[in-house]
């Protein structure tokens, strides 16, 4: 087996030890003669793999019974849509703009606008290197929710500090879960894409505050509705099964590693090793303000961007992969989310070294 280091965005890496467990079982789950994405979501066996997930989960978050948790389908994307729908309902919502995912959330809100079910206000957009400070936005008094991203995975920007807001927060996790404690009492909504710091693409975390679900619009569609998912235990249609057995074991192997306040640790350290290299060099460049700087993606800049292309053949070639940045922005990008190592880190620290004194 030649596990190579992968620096995707998404879908990311995942802890090997979880692939070799899943592996393991794949034909024969605990001797039932069948792969566990063979057996029915309704069955007991099933019912116990995702009432384990929910439990774990909510002892790696400390989720209150306040919170309801959702097991959903169609990507972080879906609940652009499924934020307005349920918790708009002729109200004002809120966006503080940060980057591109903070942004398409918006855009895609401000479609329901038109359609007269509430108003949705910008209240500060930043440049994609920073936050905008606090005393410039332009917060509405009583919104129905106050929407923000709190890592952008494409431009590499992070919040550290939940919102001072009186409305409800809803925010976008997708690409900073469980890689650090935060006080999910704090937040009204949180949702997550599986595929970056959780299991495999296909599944959706929704962390909803049970007094918020209770007030979809009248048309909000009913497989989005928080509330009846929340009414039949997130399997109102059949589940993403096999990405909610692999998150469940993605959230053992978290608890068996010290749980987030020991990964919260590892990522810090790995992030500031790495944005050492960075800085101590004339030949790499980040542009993020670094009180900003994201501790689970990284982008750089090489200072001959005419050896960019170079860089992703060497790199690759010494087992470092999808270091490519996001179209949008260019350069590099270092997703070093919760299943990278140390080692992985060091071995993309030390390529970056040798391509500087070879090229620099």
């Amino acid at each position: 087996m030649n596990r190579l280091a992968n620096f995707c965005a998404g879908p990311a890496s995942m802890p090997t030890a979880v692939l070799e467990k899943a592996q393991n079982e794949l034909l024969d789950w605990r001797g039932k003669g069948v792969s566990v994405m063979e057996i029915s979501h309704r069955s007991a066996d099933y019912i116990e793999i995702a009432s384990k997930a929910e439990h774990d989960l909510r002892q790696l978050m400390n989720i209150s019974d306040d919170h309801a948790v959702l097991f959903l389908q169609g990507g972080a994307t879906l609940q652009f849509s499924a934020v307005v729908l349920n918790l708009l309902n002729g109200g004002v919502a809120d966006y503080l703009l940060t980057g591109a995912w903070s942004k398409k959330a918006y855009q895609e809100a401000k479609r329901y606008e038109t359609l007269g079910l509430g108003r949705v206000n910008l209240v500060a957009s930043g440049d994609g290197a920073d936050v905008p400070d606090m005393s410039d936005w332009q917060l509405t008094k009583n919104a129905s929710y106050f929407h923000y991203c709190p890592n952008e995975t494409i431009h590499g920007v992070q919040i550290f500090e939940t919102p001072k807001v009186s409305v409800p927060i809803v925010a976008d996790f997708s690409s900073c879960i469980l890689s650090e404690p935060i006080n999910v009492n704090d937040f009204g909504v949180i949702y997550a894409g599986a595929q970056k710091n959780i299991g495999p693409a296909g599944l959706t975390l929704v962390i909803i505050r049970k007094d918020l679900l209770e007030q979809a619009c009248a048309w909000c569609p009913s497989i989005i509705n928080y509330k009846n998912q929340y009414d039949h235990d997130s399997m109102l249609n059949t589940p993403s099964t096999y990405a909610w057995y692999l998150s469940g074991l993605v959230f053992e192997w978290l608890l068996d590693n010290g749980g987030v306040e020991s990964i919260a640790k590892t990522n810090r350290a790995k992030a500031e090793a790495l944005y050492r290299a960075i800085d101590e060099s004339d030949f790499y460049d980040n542009k993020v303000n670094p009180k900003h700087r994201s501790i689970m993606n990284v982008p750089f800049y090489l200072a001959d961007a005419n050896l960019e292309a170079t860089f992703l053949m060497e790199s690759q070639k010494a087992g470092l992969l999808n270091l490519k940045g996001h179209r949008m922005v260019g350069g590099m990008r270092a997703s070093i989310y919760n299943a990278i190592t140390p080692k992985q880190v060091q071995e993309l620290i030390e390529f970056m070294q040798f391509f500087e004194k070879k090229y620099g």
